[in-house]
């Protein structure tokens, strides 16, 4: 883990360093908009019952039914929160000249390093066929975890110089944000109980295709 968060952290060196002289973007008014919205609601997921009437933040808080909450759950519910960081930043957008000051850059990448190895410690369960769940949920949690990790992270330093800073921020904390949440996803699609003890789950399924795209989109400009 300690390996990881030092490679990690390299990472987001390289990236803020090599995009330092690349001008910056704001993008259409109307994408910001609808983007500002998506995370939006993706923060109000923080506070929704996402499995069992259990939301993030009770996740966080230990709150889990059976008195069973662990650092598994507050690992997995931390994350949630990264939507934070993405709405100010989306707001910046909007409404100010800089996108972005050194400063939040600093602590939205620690903030989604962090998350990133939180969520691979998540995954050591499932690598070692620890968390009793059948092979293609094992399958489809690494998959997607880790080849939202890898492969994002990979781009995102191959392509370190043409993105601007508060791109690439924007890119890990969005990394961070859908590596877990497809985790949560694949894990509590058989939860028991209906639209009301699960309606973060079923918001946090509509949400992560745009910000998929988002995510795309800003490797692609």
């Amino acid at each position: 883990m300690a390996n990881y968060s030092g490679t990690a952290g390299q990472l987001g060196s390289a990236v803020r360093g090599g995009a330092a002289g690349v001008k910056e973007r704001r993008g259409p008014a109307w994408a910001n908009v609808v983007l500002l919205l998506v995370w939006l609601a993706a923060g109000a997921v923080a506070f929704l019952p996402f499995a069992f009437d259990t939301s993030p933040l009770n996740a966080v808080m230990f709150r889990v039914p059976g008195e069973q909450g662990n650092w598994w759950h507050f690992l997995a519910g931390a994350p949630f929160f990264l939507a934070y960081p993405m709405i100010w930043l989306r707001l910046r957008s909007l409404f100010s000249e800089q996108l972005s000051t050194q400063v939040e850059r600093r602590l939205a990448w620690g903030a989604a390093v962090v998350s990133m190895a939180g969520t691979l410690a998540v995954e050591t369960p499932f690598l070692l066929h620890l968390a009793g769940t059948s092979d293609w949920q094992r399958f489809a949690v690494l998959g997607l975890g880790l080849g939202i990790l890898l492969g994002s992270c990979a781009l995102l330093f191959l392509r370190r110089r043409r993105i601007p800073p508060s791109q690439s921020c924007r890119a890990a904390l969005g990394t961070a944000y859908l590596a877990n949440a497809a985790l949560c996803l694949v894990v509590y699609s058989g939860a028991a109980g209906g639209m009301g003890s699960r309606s973060g789950w079923y918001l946090t399924a509509v949400l992560v295709w745009p910000m998929l795209l988002e995510l795309a989109a800003g490797f692609v400009a």
